[in-house]
């Protein structure tokens, strides 16, 4: 995989292990999660085991067609019309463990009401309405050290041109 960026796409099997076992492979990995990911690792849909292989690539919202930024809605409507789609809401545990060579990010503030350099947020449909219930994750390496993030954030939220996203590329189809 490349170090950079995902901008090349990646296939991803998302939904081959219990919650257990996830937990298992990221703590292996040494990945570190804050309490908005544990929240969603906390979600029923990690108790199903449901493979999925997707492909991934990766899009700043300036490159969505959107050079000012964007709130999440019309980032999320950019990308459709470029033919990208949602992930699965499974997808970033997974892809945190496939993307072990994530740069290490410029600067290590961990939330300043934007999203933090060197972050790649998973854009998939989120897990709750609950405006207090995590949106969803983020993939970021600081000092070295991997981790996986929840966030939240409200459809007004505005987001730079330079934020990035990971979309699929079709729609997911089961595992064989």
């Amino acid at each position: 995989m490349r170090t950079e960026t995902l901008s090349a796409n990646l296939n991803l099997v998302v939904g081959t292990m219990s919650r257990l076992q996830l937990l298992q492979s990221l703590n292996h990995e040494d990945v570190g999660l804050n309490p908005s990911a544990e929240t969603l690792l906390d979600n029923p849909i990690f108790d199903e085991i449901k493979p999925q292989t997707i492909a991934v690539t990766e899009r700043t919202v300036g490159e969505l067609g959107l050079p000012t930024g964007a709130p999440l809605p019309q980032i999320l409507q950019a990308a459709q019309q470029q033919g990208l789609h949602l992930c699965p809401p499974t997808t970033g545990p997974y892809l945190r463990l496939a993307w072990l060579s994530q740069p290490n990010a410029p600067d290590t503030v961990m939330s300043n009401g934007r999203a933090p350099s060197g972050s790649v947020t998973v854009a998939a449909a989120p897990l709750s309405q609950d405006a207090a219930y995590p949106k969803g994750f983020y993939l970021r390496v600081i000092d070295r050290r991997l981790w996986l993030r929840g966030f939240r954030c409200d459809d007004l939220h505005p987001w730079s041109p330079d934020d990035r996203f990971v979309f699929t590329m079709a729609t997911p189809s089961t595992a064989r």
